[in-house]
């Protein structure tokens, strides 16, 4: 039997219904229809007429233009492995990994990043828009922000505003990891 196209109705309907993260019985309680209606459209076995599937879109809630028009199939990534996480480059002493580099429109940018002993962002101190933290996963980091300055240890953490002048430096023997988030996304 050849697979269904990948925009005819059924195969919509489910995508939209996976993406909404309901179940078949889910969506027709919502909808005030059967389990079994959205079962047979989902398989293409009924193709239902423009008020049953604005009824059923009604459930999500979705207009019957953005049921035609959204890309359902294109979705962004959701899970890197390690090799997936793409290095930005800070110098030769300090590895920061981002993950979904390739994820457009991105309100967040999280980091794994590594700094070997001795690593210093720099004498000038950084600034950008937004927010940004961060938790120390081993080794020592000597955050300073502003007029602020704080060794921290594993587990310890951070949290400020972005446009507050801020450096990071590892002053200790072994190298700091650290996961952080901006948002802004700076990088």
């Amino acid at each position: 039997m050849p697979s269904a196209p990948p925009d005819d109705i059924g195969t919509r309907l489910r995508r939209l219904r996976q993406v909404y993260g309901l179940t078949q019985r889910e969506l027709a309680r919502r909808a005030g229809v059967t389990n079994g209606a959205i079962s047979l459209i989902e398989q293409n076995r009924v193709s239902p007429s423009i008020s049953s599937l604005k009824k059923i879109l009604d459930g999500v809630p979705l207009s019957l233009a953005d049921f035609f028009t959204l890309d359902f199939s294109a979705a962004d990534s959701v899970f890197f492995t390690a090799a997936e996480l793409s290095e930005i480059a800070f110098g030769p002493d300090i590895s920061m990994r981002m993950v979904g580099n390739r994820i457009k429109d991105r309100a967040l940018q999280m980091l794994l990043e590594t700094y070997q002993p001795g690593a210093d962002t720099g004498e000038e101190m950084l600034r950008h828009n937004g927010e940004e933290c961060g938790i120390v996963v081993t080794g020592t980091l000597l955050v300073t922000v502003g007029a602020q300055e704080k060794l921290l240890n594993p587990g310890d953490a951070y949290y400020f505003r972005s446009d507050t002048p801020h450096r990071f430096r590892n002053p200790g023997p072994e190298p700091c990891t650290l996961i952080s988030a901006n948002s802004p996304p700076s990088f």
